[in-house]
């Protein structure tokens, strides 16, 4: 292969493993083993390198939005790399996911990108004590030792609060998830500090937390919301702690013979691309899925590496995104008061949340 590319034998191994060769040489040598029908041997190759060249991508819920977008965002990171991603669910208990950290001894990956539901003391210690690399999006870990990725859903919660006030709404209902929960706790922490602020001008309207993240469990819990008694206060606007919760928040709206934005506006949380093509789309607070899994894949690479000491911490600010769930279309279709799609920035805090 080396004599067909008119390279050394050297550069013919870092070209096929991604290592330390330019563009133009990879291309060269990877022209030349398709000519010659070459396959490398990945056995072979982990057993000399001491390396699975696999990554472990692990979350609660695999078929959350917000995870897949993630994967993507891993995946681009660590390809080029040589790396693939193991996509793995870790159960909704910390001893679940404590059980999965441990089984990281067996050599099975490289490396891990862990985006725990619930935290706890134990499971922290065990990823500090891994016996391979783990790279934390949600809770900010530096002072434990441990790589992470945050971002602010409380701040976030609050620009989503004031949006519904600049709009002229006053009864304002909050649809979260378990409280037991890392973005539960965060963003009802957001709510209880935007409602009762100086500047709230609007009546705060409890619920009870709905019991999971998920479009069933928005939709139960405001039907709960909106069976109200003759008399009772209705809410003219919902904020929803994720954008599954919103859509459930909207079909209940719309069963009740209700429309949405004119009689309850809705916001959802994580800009998933669900939630920009539902009907009406959704005005949510982007939390930079993407972006977080890009640098959390990127500390990745700089642990196994070696390029890196672990303890570092990357946060991700929140966007309101206005569309058409809380604001009118205009005739040309964009949300009035919306400057193209995107609404104001969020500035960053300190607040910790992954989903």
């Amino acid at each position: 292969m080396a004599q067909r590319a008119g390279v050394s034998l050297a550069s013919t191994s870092r070209a096929l493993h991604g290592t330390g060769a330019s563009p133009a040489m990879v291309e060269r040598v990877r022209a030349a083993a398709t000519e010659l029908g070459y396959s490398p041997d990945a056995i072979g190759r982990s057993l000399r390198l001491k390396k699975t060249f696999q990554v472990a991508f692990a979350v609660a819920d695999i078929g959350n939005p917000v995870y897949v977008e993630m994967m993507t965002a891993i995946h681009e990171v660590l390809a080029p790399h040589g790396y693939r991603v193991v996509v793995m669910t870790t159960g909704d208990t910390t001893r679940s996911t404590v059980e999965l950290v441990r089984s990281l001894s067996s050599g099975f990956v490289d490396a891990m990108i862990l985006s725990p539901l619930r935290t706890d003391d134990e499971l922290v210690e065990e990823i500090r004590q891994a016996p391979v690399p783990v790279v934390v999006i949600g809770r900010t870990l530096a002072d434990r030792g441990i790589d992470s990725v945050s971002t602010d859903s409380a701040g976030g919660i609050g620009e989503a609060v004031r949006h519904l006030l600049d709009l002229g709404r006053r009864r304002v209902a909050f649809l979260n998830g378990p409280l037991d929960t890392t973005p539960g706790e965060a963003r009802q922490r957001g709510f209880d500090a935007a409602t009762r602020a100086d500047g709230f001008t609007g009546e705060r309207i409890d619920v009870a937390p709905a019991a999971d993240f998920t479009v069933a469990a928005g939709l139960a819990a405001t039907r709960a919301l909106l069976d109200v008694p003759d008399g009772g206060p209705r809410p003219d606007a919902i904020v929803a702690a994720n954008d599954l919760l919103a859509i459930g928040a909207i079909r209940a709206v719309r069963e009740r013979g209700l429309s949405v934005p004119e009689d309850v506006a809705v916001t959802g949380m994580d800009d998933t691309e669900i939630g920009r093509v539902f009907q009406p789309s959704l005005t949510s607070v982007s939390l930079g899925s993407t972006e977080r899994g890009r640098i959390a894949a990127q500390l990745v690479v700089d642990l196994v590496d070696g390029d890196a000491q672990a303890g570092r911490h990357e946060a991700v600010g929140p966007r309101l995104v206005v569309r058409e769930s809380t604001a009118a279309t205009t005739e040309a279709g964009a949300p009035a008061g919306a400057s193209g799609a995107v609404g104001h920035d969020a500035t960053a805090t300190t607040g910790d949340d992954q989903r």
